[in-house]
């Protein structure tokens, strides 16, 4: 799942995206309100979470604008206006889901996946098939010819952004920012060696490769062999 935290707090926000990579998703920091509303209009992200109070444009602002120009990406407003009234407007204003700080990362996490879930449009959305290699967003289960292929979290979000480009070169960089949520080259090996170790799970002891390298380019998955 990829994300768009928006807070202006940026011990919080940083502790909620490294909580966010430690359990398998991509989350991306805007840190005022003007900041959040272009990342959101300009990128792809599953779910938004965003802080009521913001400078630059107020939380219920950048949602408004945003139901304005008809993007229907889910928001999970935070806030420490709990009230039933504050809740209330934040709901009316867009807002899918409220959560009341402070909060406990284990809910917030569930209320993000939940509204991942429900506004998923459909299967061929969070089904995908290489062959006989299928993936399962929703369930996070991965299986071959039938034969379920257990992986770690960062193994899965791999796999997933290379079946969702299936047949196109992916390279490096598009891997270190929407895969690590790096915007630099960490000037180390961590690609290589988890799509060495994804391509041991996917490929050993079948009959065909699916997951190829392309020299000097970077990496594809598709059916059958070069």
């Amino acid at each position: 799942m990829r994300l768009l935290i928006v807070e202006d707090d940026l011990e919080a926000a940083e502790y909620l995206r490294k909580a966010l990579r430690e359990a398998g998703h991509v989350a991306e920091l805007a840190r005022d309100g003007e900041e959040g509303l272009h990342a959101a209009i300009d990128g792809e992200f599953d779910v938004l979470v965003v802080d009521r109070m913001l400078p630059k444009r107020e939380g219920l602002s950048l949602i408004s604008e945003l139901r304005a120009r008809g993007d229907t990406t889910p928001v999970l407003i935070l806030s420490a206006l709990g009230q039933v009234d504050d809740r209330v407007t934040g709901l009316r204003a867009g807002g899918d889901d409220y959560l009341t700080k402070p909060y406990a990362f284990s809910e917030l996490l569930a209320r993000v996946e939940a509204l991942s879930r429900r506004t998923a449009p459909q299967a061929a959305d969070t089904l995908y098939r290489v062959g006989d290699l299928d993936l399962d967003r929703l369930s996070h289960r991965v299986t071959r010819g039938g034969k379920e292929i257990p992986l770690q979290p960062r193994e899965f979000r791999l796999l997933e952004y290379l079946m969702r480009h299936a047949g196109q070169v992916v390279t490096r960089t598009m891997l270190l920012e929407n895969v690590w949520d790096y915007h630099f080259d960490p000037q180390t090996n961590v690609i290589d060696v988890h799509v060495s170790r994804l391509r041991s799970k996917i490929d050993k002891g079948f009959d065909r490769a699916l997951l190829h390298t392309v020299r000097g380019a970077g990496y594809m998955i598709r059916d059958g062999a070069r």
